[in-house]
């Protein structure tokens, strides 16, 4: 029996398979065909895991699976792993599908395409990128490949190139694999999702543990050895000796194939959707994951972030949508959590530099506090800065850096956020408070009534 309706999806992780799985839920297999193509070995993964798994915190790949391909297909997905989408007919309603061991090519017609193509590793046009002992890290495989080749030097030498949250959690993860680590930035800082003045809490937590930081440092070339491996990572200044390379440079969406087929992009190179996560212009197509970009609802504007918790919930929105029930994602307002050996690291909101380009205007607030009543045991210190709006008091942004307890916090901010609360509404929240858990005010609250403090004092 020919089934009514034909929904394929380009990509079998967060975005893609969240589809999928949610379009089954609403329409039975005589009334939805889901065919998905996944070019990789591995499905509906965590790749946020892979630092973790790389610094043997946790085991991998198997334990970074949420559902195997088996367990999609027994759920009704035609799932065809090691199959890669190489052209996007929209005019005939068809995708071209490599089968990547076999090495054969076959149409596929479809009445709704998802694309949830991802991200991938920046790789820029240096000498030597390419070379043996040059990871980035992306994908399961991308993790498969590093640890392998982790295990397979005999050097005790690794340079990671960029500092941003893959950088930073890679050379965490490479500490405590034994190696002697130098991570080189060109930014002031470590970690550019915060502002300068809070990275320097970041940089002195890494330098504390080990590792060697150099800021302000162009990478020009990788040099290699006899044997064509990688030997050292040069800079203007100076050669860093290295028996292995991790690109932590960030991710641009990986939209080449929605590209060719003449899709509209935003400014990051991310697709264009609407609220229902449809492409712009493109009834039948859809589009989530890293590969699109989404409204900024501090901003106002569309930007990209490559997140598994946003991949998801467009996959689920899309799923209710081709599925016949009603969805829409409103935006993100860029929250974002991660870590360096105990140093917690939060943001959410608009940075100094980005509510600059935006054209708000708009006071900080920093306060250092603790974690917990400072006389109960265990108290942290933490340090939190708030931005907030002249005039208006609206909170536009907040960061947090500290220990145990620190991160976590930042949910407050976001939810402040999205419900675009001033800073002054934020002092009166009824927050959870006991001793091991918090000071009588929340650093939080100690933050916001500072931020208010400095909108009063801007107004005057």
């Amino acid at each position: 029996m020919v089934a009514n309706t034909r929904m394929v999806v380009i990509g079998g992780d967060a975005a893609g398979m969240s589809a999928a799985s949610r379009a089954r839920r609403y329409r039975k297999p005589d009334d939805l065909e889901i065919t998905a193509f996944e070019r990789g070995h591995f499905t509906s993964f965590s790749a946020c895991g892979i630092p973790y798994w790389a610094g043997g915190e946790v085991d991998g790949p198997d334990a970074l699976i949420a559902r195997t391909a088996e367990e999609h297909r027994r759920r009704g997905i035609d799932l065809r792993m090691r199959t890669e989408v190489t052209e996007i007919d929209l005019a005939g309603q068809r995708v071209r599908a490599r089968d990547l061991e076999g090495g054969t090519d076959r149409w596929h017609g479809f009445d709704h395409l998802v694309v949830a193509t991802g991200a991938r590793p920046v790789r820029p046009p240096l000498d030597g990128i390419d070379a043996p002992g040059v990871y980035g890290v992306q994908t399961l495989d991308d993790g498969q490949a590093l640890i392998d080749g982790l295990t397979g030097t005999d050097g005790r030498r690794a340079v990671v190139i960029g500092a941003g949250y893959i950088g930073v959690e890679m050379a965490e993860a490479l500490v405590r694999r034994g190696f002697q680590v130098t991570v080189v930035d060109r930014s002031p800082q470590p970690m550019t999702t915060l502002d300068p003045d809070m990275g320097t809490l970041v940089h002195e937590a890494m330098c504390g543990m080990g590792i060697e930081v150099v800021t302000g440092a162009e990478v020009t070339g990788i040099v290699t050895g006899p044997d064509g491996r990688v030997a050292a990572v040069a800079t203007a200044a100076k050669e860093f000796p290295a028996d292995v390379v991790v690109l932590g440079l960030g991710v641009r969406p990986g939209t080449a194939l929605a590209e060719a087929a003449g899709l509209p992009l935003g400014e990051s190179g991310g697709l264009l959707t609407d609220l229902a996560m449809r492409v712009r212009g493109h009834e039948n197509v859809w589009a989530g994951g890293d590969c699109v970009e989404v409204l900024d609802l501090v901003s106002g504007r569309t930007r990209h972030i490559a997140l598994g918790t946003h991949a998801n919930k467009h996959g689920q929105v899309i799923g209710t949508n081709i599925g016949g029930g009603y969805a829409t994602f409103p935006g993100v307002v860029g929250t974002a959590v991660s870590k360096v050996c105990d140093l917690e690291i939060a943001r959410t909101g608009l940075l100094e530099a980005q509510a600059t380009a935006v054209g708000l205007r708009f006071v900080t607030a920093t306060i250092e506090s603790t974690s917990r009543a400072g006389y109960y045991p265990g108290a942290r210190p933490m340090r939190v800065k708030m931005l907030a709006e002249r005039g208006t008091g609206r909170l536009l942004g907040a960061q947090i850096v500290g220990r145990e307890g620190a991160a976590k916090r930042v949910d407050v901010a976001a939810v402040a956020l999205t419900a675009r609360m001033t800073v002054d509404q934020m002092t009166a929240l009824d927050l959870g408070y006991a001793p091991p858990f918090s000071p009588v005010w929340d650093p939080v609250l100690v933050a916001a009534r500072k931020a208010a403090a400095a909108v009063r004092d801007a107004g005057a």
